[in-house]
């Protein structure tokens, strides 16, 4: 294995890059699908699963679903438009085929029998062979399965989790794998169904016109959904392509959203900062129905506030608060880190994580992301209920008592607590919009305490959240370094967007923190955040820059920045958490965070573009 001294980029044929794949998902789990037509992520029946096809965290013992053409062929990948339904061409010296991936979704009915993939290999010109190796690994390739073939059924069987495979064509067991060799003529197919099996689910055969029928149900079921969207602007087809993302990542049992549908894709390829993202953090699925409700789709929103509402959330009683910084997709809230030292990592970037050791961190910005969430559902939505309402009050009177302390900041560092001025600020935006509904609905609250709590956090950043020696608002109070947090304070509507001082501080941004458009949170040298390596620029960041740039007035920079992000995303339209030096997608993958940012920076640009 080679690692490039200076581009990051690693020379492992063993790993399709991060970029080179495409998402699907059902609204419970999701797989990713490499261009060359392999998955190699797939955890069932839900997100945080441990996963059957790992093969991109290791590539000996991951497991994968491995369905390429059996001869030299160039791919590319595409969605079928306006759906989740992802299709991989073989272009051959003899003919052309392509793979139809998706999982059936009809409707979003929170019960589910049957968790069905299908791979549906269709010939469009000239003939074309084929092989197929299913090789699934359980319990993130750690547990033995056992195999029984009959015919075009095949039945893995692990102790915590059964799949049956069946097929329209040949297969064959190879050791603990199964394999299938076809070839295809003009106009035909063969289908793959992989089912999860056992507690009164069985083997079921996925015949071509089955596939054909729900082919066409999930085809229908997406663009339904996407045909609510309200947005109308210039760049369509990204921010409906992030919107449909958003909604791959919903967990429709409970309404949660999940910050990615993937665990420990690294930040550095060879480095350490490697995390689950599977589960539900409040500031993500905050901002998730922001930009949602953006766009009209308000049952999203509805769904996420049931989620609190149903799991007890904003009623919490934990260590550092009311609320933890996230939660399982089932509302549960122990969520142990555990490192799995069998796993290589991604390109060999150890450790494999699961779990989250944050979940114990005191994040005090997630109030103000979650009040913020509540504010525009009762404002774009519908009206809070009042057992909400109390929810929020004892949420707002909690934090009047408790702004006023260092925590670990959004970027969840592992250096210790600090004053973080991203932190008051969000704390500012929850007594803000609870004195606002307060207001305009005329609900019973302490607002003499709220106003004075507020009034207090306001003048705190503006005396002690400034440095006058450099001009800009900086990452902590009293202190000299720059933090692209703090892009969200016009947003926030906590300072102007042409006051002086913000614009003294976006002026100091782009000469610290700016590379062509990319945004890096901050400097690790300067600010030690209490992990080894370096990182890429943070995509959200280079959204929030855009969209602080439009609301400054200046449109040309914003818009060149906004269009040279679009450059960035993979080839269908996907972000991962963070940009390396070179271009490459680095971190989970894709991530809420950059998609919802996306949006939120389009819709404001679109709208001041006129």
């Amino acid at each position: 294995m080679a690692i490039g001294s200076v581009s990051g980029w690693v020379d492992d044929p063993r790993y399709m890059p991060i970029s080179e794949h495409g998402l699907i998902g059902d609204l419970r789990t999701a797989a990713l699908v490499g261009t060359d037509g392999t998955i190699d992520w797939y955890c069932p029946p839900r997100f945080d699963a441990p996963s059957v096809f790992g093969s991109i965290l290791d590539a000996d013992r991951g497991g994968s679903f491995a369905l390429t053409a059996d001869v030299p062929a160039r791919t590319r990948q595409f969605y079928f438009p306006d759906t989740n339904v992802l299709i991989t061409r073989f272009y051959a010296a003899d003919g052309v085929a392509e793979i139809q991936d998706f999982m059936p979704v009809v409707d979003e009915s929170r019960e589910a029998d049957r968790h069905r993939l299908i791979r549906r290999v269709v010939c469009v010109r000239g003939n074309l062979p084929f092989v197929a190796r299913i090789a699934p690994r359980f319990g993130y390739g750690a547990e033995k399965h056992t195999l029984r073939v009959q015919g075009r059924e095949a039945v893995f069987e692990a102790p915590s989790l059964s799949l049956a495979l069946t097929s329209t064509a040949p297969l064959e067991p190879d050791g603990p794998d199964v394999v299938s060799h076809f070839k295809l003529l003009e106009g035909e197919s063969v289908v793959f169904a992989l089912d999860q099996v056992g507690a009164g689910v069985r083997p079921q055969a996925c015949p071509l016109a089955e596939a054909q029928q729900q082919f066409e149900a999930t085809v229908r079921f997406w663009r339904t959904w996407l045909g609510r969207s309200r947005y109308r602007g210039r760049w369509r087809e990204m921010v409906h392509r992030s919107a449909l993302v958003l909604k791959l990542l919903t967990y429709a049992p409970t309404g949660a959203i999940v910050a990615a549908p993937t665990t420990s894709l690294p930040e550095q390829v060879g480095g350490e900062r490697n995390w689950d993202y599977r589960y539900v953090w409040v500031r993500d699925a905050a901002f998730c129905v922001y930009a949602m409700l953006r766009l009209g789709f308000t049952s999203e929103a509805e769904a996420f506030m049931g989620f609190l509402s149903e799991r007890g959330i904003m009623r919490g009683a934990g260590p550092t608060g009311p609320l933890q910084i996230m939660y399982g997709i089932d509302g549960r809230c122990d969520l142990p880190e555990i490192e799995l030292p069998h796993l290589e990592g991604h390109l060999g970037s150890a450790p494999v994580r699961i779990g989250n050791a944050a979940t114990t961190q005191l994040q005090l910005d997630i109030y103000g992301a979650l009040i913020d969430s509540v504010y525009l559902y009762d404002k774009w939505g519908q009206p809070i209920s009042s057992d909400r309402w109390d929810e929020v009050c004892a949420v707002v009177d909690w934090l009047c008592a408790h702004w006023d302390q260092p925590d670990e900041g959004i970027w969840e560092t592992r250096g210790g607590r600090r004053n973080y001025v991203y932190s008051r600020l969000m704390c500012w935006v929850a007594i803000e919009r609870a004195v606002r509904m307060a207001n305009r609905r005329g609900l019973p609250a302490d607002l003499v305490r709220w106003q004075r709590s507020r009034d207090d956090i306001y003048r705190q950043i503006m005396r002690q959240g400034w440095s006058a020696e450099r001009g800009t608002f900086v990452q902590a109070l009293g202190g000299d370094v720059l933090d692209a947090s703090v892009l969200m304070m016009p947003m926030a509507k906590f300072i102007s967007p042409t006051d002086p001082k913000w614009l003294s501080t976006l002026d100091a941004l782009t000469a610290t923190l700016v590379s062509d458009s990319l945004v890096y949170r901050y400097d690790p040298e300067a600010s030690p955040d209490g992990v080894r390596g370096a990182e890429g620029t943070f995509s959200i960041c280079s959204f929030w820059y855009v969209e602080a740039l439009t609301r400054a007035g200046r449109l040309e920079e914003a818009r060149l920045a906004f269009e040279k992000m679009l450059t960035y995303a993979n080839h269908v339209g996907l972000y991962a958490e963070e940009i390396g030096r070179t271009g490459e997608q680095r971190g989970n993958f894709p991530q809420a965070f950059t998609h919802l940012s996306l949006i939120s920076a389009a819709f404001n640009l679109d709208r001041a573009l006129g």
